[in-house]
């Protein structure tokens, strides 16, 4: 397999890398009036800006250049069409099957997929309206005013974003909790107030095995049957969703309450799916559904769209320029809306557990910078907390400005002081401002010489930080449906453009499988002597504290 160095429009870029380096995009702004109409894309509910890059007119058609030829199209229609580009573990890749965004007839291994996932979402639907309605009962005969989804990962970071980002939306009908930290702090506090005939847990595990998962599960039954005196209640108050029936229905849970998970979504991607059952509870049907068509609509740009007018193609292209072209190390998703206080959590996840490889298709070392490490915080509480460092600090981070033209909760004042703000800091990264423009504003305030020879150079801000800015009409169902698709397919782009396998993450099982020796050896009190010296006087050092 040839490397991507090797393309012409790789080897293009590169040089074309080094002349933007010397560029400030103040000048670039200055000399083109039209630069926002040449690098803005709008669709119907969202805005992209990526006019606040380090990019011209020759950057962007290279860029078009090298995903042609990487061949993108062809593996985007591979994608869809249900061919197994998650090579390492020969599986298709199908989450967008999940919105109906393949045709009704798509056979996988002689199976219809569309069939199966309609199927899914007759029961999810029917499940869902049984529980609203107060139709299901727990083993007291009252019905369920609490849902407790038990899982990690992808099993909980997806939901759970959806349920705070749409919380507006809730009829509070339920109340939807989640745990995903095996620290038992955590599941403690949530079911302490709650009332065990009134509450229905979902265990979210695809293999069923995740110990975490596993052990809080474990947990619940015990809380269960210790007030219900009846281990028979299990039945009433669990339903699970996995791949694997067997051990789902040996942990005591109804064949008929079981959710089917399938080996061709992963679980990153899995919210469209039976994992999303906690939002639909918590919404409805009816706006789950709104949240799958919103997915569904970006999935029909992607694939539609020409290059040059392509939201996730676009996003990509940028963040592999930015990283493996200028050197950026991080990315910065900053939202400027509280309904998505917990994105950047999930775009951590998705992106870092898809792209973070060294590795290419053919297991090929990579020598060439993948994908930056993503974090970020809500615009407001990021500004009074690390935006020192991204106006002024000698690394330069790409961010993504995401904020919501009307507010889900609009009070008098709040919005505009909110998205003030948003076009300040994006306009601020940009421009900065050089000493002459410091002294003579220092000047102009009065300020003695001495002062402003002492202050000058610290006020000075660089500018030329690039930025994204995502503009949505509001934050509601079909619109985050929208917005989480395009991540999801600039995450697919990033991956064919760096030739890295995006859909398996072999490096979080390492960490699972030591671990599951580890407690052993902790339980038993006999540390093997395989482990190094620093674990192994570290594990010495726990079990003699806590004797």
């Amino acid at each position: 397999m040839s490397s991507r160095q090797l393309l012409p429009s790789w080897k293009k870029l590169a040089k074309h890398a080094d002349n933007m380096k010397l560029q400030h995009m103040n000048d670039l702004f200055a000399t083109d009036e039209n630069r926002f109409d040449k690098f803005s894309i709008e669709l119907p509910n969202m805005l992209l800006d990526y006019s606040k890059n380090l990019i011209d007119s020759e950057t962007k058609q290279s860029l078009i250049e090298l995903a042609n030829e990487c061949e993108l199209a062809a593996w985007r229609n591979k994608m869809f069409s249900g061919e197994k580009i998650n090579k390492t573990e020969d599986r298709a890749v199908l989450h967008t099957a999940l919105r109906g965004s393949v045709d009704e007839d798509l056979v996988l291994d002689g199976k219809n997929i569309s069939q199966q996932v309609n199927d899914q979402l007759e029961k999810m639907a029917n499940f869902v309206e049984q529980v609203r309605q107060g139709r299901w009962l727990g083993y007291s005969g009252k019905r369920i005013t609490d849902i407790v989804n038990i899982g990690v990962g992808g099993s909980n970071l997806g939901p759970q974003m959806v349920t705070e980002a749409l919380k507006n939306y809730s009829d509070n009908c339920v109340n939807v909790h989640y745990v995903s930290n095996v620290d038992g702090a955590q599941i403690a506090e949530i079911l302490r107030p709650l009332e065990p005939e009134k509450v229905l847990f979902i265990v979210s595990s695809k293999t069923f095995t995740t110990t975490e998962t596993m052990t809080n599960a474990k947990t619940a039954i015990n809380w269960l049957t210790a007030a219900s005196f009846d281990e028979k209640s299990v039945a009433k108050h669990f339903v699970a969703v996995t791949a694997n029936t067997e051990n789902a229905m040996s942990f005591g849970i109804k064949q008929e309450n079981i959710f089917d998970m399938w080996d061709w979504v992963g679980g990153r991607f899995s919210l469209w799916s039976a994992i999303g059952l906690a939002i639909a509870l918590d919404l409805g049907f009816d706006k789950f559904k709104q949240l799958l068509a919103g997915a569904n609509a970006m999935d029909k740009h992607f694939v539609e769209a020409p290059f040059e007018q392509n939201m996730p193609v676009i996003m990509a292209l940028l963040s592999v320029w930015n990283t493996t072209f200028l050197g950026a190390k991080s990315q910065a998703i900053l939202p400027y809306d509280q309904t998505l206080h917990m994105l950047a959590a999930y775009l951590q996840q998705a992106e870092m557990e898809s792209n973070g490889k060294s590795v290419t298709w053919d297991g090929s070392e990579i020598s060439y910078p993948t994908v930056p490490s993503i974090w970020g915080e809500l615009g407001i509480n990021g500004q009074h907390a690390f935006y020192q460092y991204l106006h002024q600090s000698n690394n330069v981070v790409p961010a993504d400005f995401i904020g919501s033209v009307a507010s889900v909760t609009p009070i008098k004042g709040h919005h505009e002081t909110l998205m003030a703000n948003f076009f300040a800091q994006t306009q601020a990264l940009m421009t900065g401002v050089d000493e002459q423009q410091v002294r003579e504003d220092l000047q102009a305030k009065g300020r003695t010489a001495d002062y402003i020879d002492k202050v000058a150079p610290h006020k000075v801000h660089k500018g030329n930080r690039p930025t994204n800015t995502i503009l949505l009409k509001r934050i509601d169902p079909y619109n985050l449906g929208q917005l989480i698709a395009l991540y999801e397919h600039k995450i697919f782009v990033q991956g064919i453009i760096l030739q890295v396998c995006s859909f398996d993450q072999w490096g979080v099982e390492l960490g699972k499988g030591l671990a599951a020796n580890i407690q052993q050896e902790l339980e038993n009190k006999k540390l093997s002597a395989n482990h190094d010296c620093s674990t192994k006087r570290l594990m010495n050092y726990y079990l003699s504290a806590k004797t």
